[in-house]
């Protein structure tokens, strides 16, 4: 059996003061404020790169250039509010309502209008593409959800179970048959476009104003009140979990790229970042106005925050040379040279990588090695000799008490 070294005690020490990943999110730093011509009800980052800015306000689009955040367009082909500006999966369409009643299907490079689509009865506050590409969703004042065919301008689906505003709704990736909304009624319903019905109802205590479905679409999110719901879509949409951080409306919802983290805004002037594997609070960021939208680029490395005062704001963070490196696509080592022949020596292995440690043995200190041969009193004349620190001499002392050598030692 080998011998186990003295235990050195160790020193309390104060514990760190400050929210987990504090650090990580304090890097979106030098907050750009814009001022638009009326409250920002919706962002959006284009999916493609370098994830231009699409901001909803008064009755226009204004996109904003992703390296720079200056106006590269805008789109002001609206006779009412503009409603919840929203990009295809490639980045080539935008879609929007207004409160005209309509929806309307704009190239995002020329700004002209492809597709209107005519059939609701009032003021259109929902639009998003489905990842089919070829179909839209739209949620209006009049309770309706519909599902519209781009080629054909018609409308495929009409759900009309809701029993008040439709305001929020989203998609689910990479399904098209199957759609999420929310309602001043109190509910989130998920919609089988194929079965043309609703499939489940989630009850809320609050009207829900934003709603999203998280990676995997087993668990979605639902903004009621002031607080963020967690239902599980598999048992039925059983309650996971209430988020309750905030102290008024939550307004809007958004992910991060990986999915992990959950960002909310809230009329409370308070954006919070929640964990969505452990439902706790991460971190708060605060500003000057009510938050009525939140966004997040699809790099991670921008935040967009629009406000009741007219104002958004665009936080970057930093990006270190070392997630720059891991971004960047691996350069094959041409053949021959020094490069291909050292390939590989850095590798640290995967997480599911079978790991075999080599541990160097450890020397022993010179009272150590005098009491594995139970010489205690040697033991304790080389810590008292060479001027051992104090917490290594009490050490001692206590590992004699326990072998009841401490009297023979003195």
């Amino acid at each position: 059996m080998d011998y186990k070294p003295v235990g050195v005690g160790k020193t309390v020490r104060n514990a760190r003061r400050g929210l987990p990943e504090a650090g990580y999110w304090k890097k979106f730093q030098s907050p750009v404020l814009v001022k638009e011509y009326g409250m920002v009800t919706s962002l959006e980052f284009s999916p493609i790169k370098p994830h231009d800015l699409l901001v909803t306000a008064a009755m226009r689009l204004q996109v904003y250039n992703g390296r720079t955040s200056q106006l590269k367009k805008a789109i002001t082909r609206f006779h009412g509010q503009a409603r919840s500006g929203s990009y295809r999966s490639d980045g080539k369409l935008i879609v929007a309502g207004d409160d005209t009643n309509i929806v309307q299907v704009f190239d995002g490079a020329s700004r002209s209008v492809l597709r209107t689509f005519k059939g609701h009865q009032d003021p259109v506050h929902v639009t998003r593409f489905l990842p089919n590409n070829v179909h839209v969703m739209s949620g209006s004042d009049d309770k309706t959800v519909q599902i519209w065919d781009i080629p054909s301008q018609k409308a495929v689906n009409v759900f009309s179970e809701h029993t008040d505003y439709v305001r929020s709704g989203c998609v689910f990736a990479g399904n098209a048959n199957v759609v999420a909304t929310g309602s001043y009624d109190h509910t989130v319903r998920i919609w089988d476009v194929r079965a043309n019905r609703c499939v489940t109802t989630i009850a809320t205590d609050e009207p829900v104003e934003d709603v999203m479905v998280l990676p995997g679409g087993s668990v979605a999110a639902a903004a009621a009140g002031p607080n963020v719901h967690m239902f599980d879509l598999l048992m039925g949409g059983r309650v996971l979990t209430t988020l309750g951080n905030h102290e008024k409306t939550v307004t809007s919802l958004c992910m991060d790229s990986a999915g992990g983290r959950l960002i909310a805004g809230s009329l409370d002037h308070h954006v919070k970042i929640y964990n969505v594997q452990s439902f706790k609070m991460m971190y708060s960021m605060a500003y000057p106005a009510p938050v009525l939208s939140v966004a997040l680029s699809a790099d991670d490395t921008r935040l967009a925050v629009g406000m009741a005062s007219g104002v958004f704001s665009l936080r970057r963070r930093a990006v270190s040379a070392k997630e720059q490196a891991l971004a960047a696509p691996a350069q094959r080592a041409r053949l021959g040279t020094h490069a291909h022949f050292t390939r590989g020596a850095a590798y640290k292995g995967g997480d599911d990588d079978l790991r075999i440690e080599q541990r160097r043995k450890r020397s022993l200190a010179d009272y150590d090695q005098f009491l594995r041969k139970f010489e205690h009193s040697r033991a304790l004349d080389a810590v008292l000799a060479n001027n051992r620190t104090g917490l290594t001499v009490v050490s001692l002392l206590q590992e004699l008490v326990h072998r009841d050598g401490l009297a023979g030692a003195l």
